[in-house]
């Protein structure tokens, strides 16, 4: 069974940083393509930023430049470095995993498995 935890959510100021990090337990090749999800209230679930297991990323227009997605295979880890973040950016953050595709020349992650979200807020 495969499990996601993520960590590192918190309240920042606009213009600041902070990184998220989800660990898996129980990974299996089926699920090894994994990204990070957001909803904010009141608002659909977005796609933020996916990997794939060859290192293939996909990141939302809104979030280009500002947010980096990496894996850490050896450590069962992936992560979201966030910058310049922006009050917009406040919602629930979630990783998963699942297969990627390539849906017109763009990484798409059909995800399988959720963690249960880390907050991020970003105050004015």
């Amino acid at each position: 069974e495969v499990q996601l935890v993520e960590s590192g959510g918190g309240s920042v100021q606009a213009g600041g940083s902070l990184r998220l990090s989800c660990t898996v337990s129980g990974f299996t090749h089926d699920e090894a393509d994994m990204g990070w999800y957001r909803q904010a209230p009141g608002s659909e679930c977005e796609s933020v930023s996916t990997i794939s297991r060859d290192g293939a990323t996909f990141y939302t227009d809104s979030v280009k430049g500002r947010f980096t997605i990496s894996r850490d295979d050896t450590k069962n880890t992936l992560y979201l470095q966030m910058r310049f973040l922006e009050p917009e950016d406040t919602a629930m953050y979630y990783c998963a995993t699942g297969k990627c595709s390539d849906v017109g020349g763009v990484v798409h992650l059909t995800p399988s498995t959720w963690g249960q979200g880390t907050q991020v807020t970003v105050s004015s």
